[in-house]
């Protein structure tokens, strides 16, 4: 295996201490993807240079001049704290001619926009639940066409963002009261889209031209209400506590015969290059009563901790994580070249 040089770029306040000892879960849960990455990285022999980035692109400039890395690991999720001006960053590396993992700028840029990305993914005739989209500064006038019940999100951000258990809602009153939240209190565009009944499946996606599916994972919430939601809300997916006590768990999906899981690979692959995606993403599915599935959402560069549902789902497919760690450093070289 060759060693590379390594800048490894994330938030300044999510760079990890070289050891655990001495922090509680609950901190480390906050920085345990950048513990994962750089720690990894280095037991495997890469030279590795941290650097914490979010107002300024200069020190970026100066560390690649100085160190020369062979590629980038980014782990940006946002930047000037926007999560949109992520892909600015990607394209900043672009032009200083660094090679990086994860995503390119352009998929990055159509896969966030939850409204343009079900639009194409609808034209090349797959599934996509109706939706509408409700710009800062309108009224929630819902169209006829569009049937409760409907799930309200924000248009761009991720991480589940804005989402809790009265995003679900059945009434244009409730709507209304949704949509205002999002614009007030996320600062972003809302989109309402039909809230799907079902099983909620992640498929995570590996590769620029060549690509690997891996086995669906399921979020499951065995403590759930017979009448309450499935829905990834922001505690379901980060509050350690919230997922004891509701026993959270995501996990590899059981029951899937051999041809829905060719389907579900097959339709993870189109939708996939559809968002003209690289390195390495997860796709949000909903399956419902009757075996159709639904795309919902891409989400590029995911959390790729080692517990997290990425990981683990390479795992399962015998990909173990220094090994997948060395994947993403490989397609990012070969993705500039």
């Amino acid at each position: 295996m060759k060693r590379h040089r390594v800048l490894v770029l994330m938030h300044p306040q999510l760079v990890p201490p070289d050891s655990l000892e001495g922090f509680s879960d609950k901190e480390v849960n906050v920085w345990k993807t950048e513990y994962d990455v750089v720690s990894t990285l280095r037991a495997a022999g890469h030279e590795i240079r941290v650097l914490g980035v979010q107002w300024e692109l200069r020190p970026i400039r100066d560390v690649v001049e100085e160190f020369k890395p062979d590629v980038v690991f980014n782990m940006l999720e946002e930047f000037h704290g926007e999560s949109v001006f992520d892909q600015n960053v990607v394209s900043y590396l672009e032009l200083l001619r660094v090679p990086y993992t994860g995503c390119n700028p352009r998929g990055m840029i159509i896969s966030r926009g939850k409204a343009l990305s079900k639009k194409l993914v609808a034209y090349h005739r797959m599934r996509v639940p109706d939706f509408h989209v409700f710009p800062i500064g309108r009224k929630a006038k819902r169209p006829t066409r569009l049937k409760y019940p409907l799930i309200v999100k924000s248009l761009v951000e991720h991480a589940s963002v804005g989402i809790a258990k009265a995003s679900v809602v059945d009434s244009d009153e409730k709507l209304a009261e949704r949509v205002r939240f999002i614009h007030e209190r996320v600062g972003t565009d809302a989109i309402a889209e039909q809230f799907i009944e079902g099983r909620e499946l992640y498929i995570a996606v590996l590769g620029n031209d060549r690509l690997t599916a891996f086995h669906p994972w399921e979020l499951v919430a065995r403590n759930r209400a017979p009448d309450e939601p499935l829905i990834a809300t922001a505690k379901v997916k980060h509050d350690l506590e919230y997922q004891e006590r509701h026993g959270i768990d995501i996990g590899p999906a059981e029951g899937l015969t051999t041809e829905q899981l060719a389907a579900m690979w097959h339709i993870a692959k189109r939708i996939y290059r559809t968002l003209e995606l690289s390195g390495y993403a997860r796709l949000d599915f909903r399956l419902d009563v009757h075996g159709q599935l639904w795309f919902l959402e891409a989400n590029p560069n995911p959390e790729i901790a080692q517990r997290e549902e990425f990981a683990s789902a390479a795992r399962h497919a015998g990909v173990e994580y220094p090994e997948l760690l060395q994947r993403l450093l490989r397609l990012g070289l070969r993705q500039q070249a």
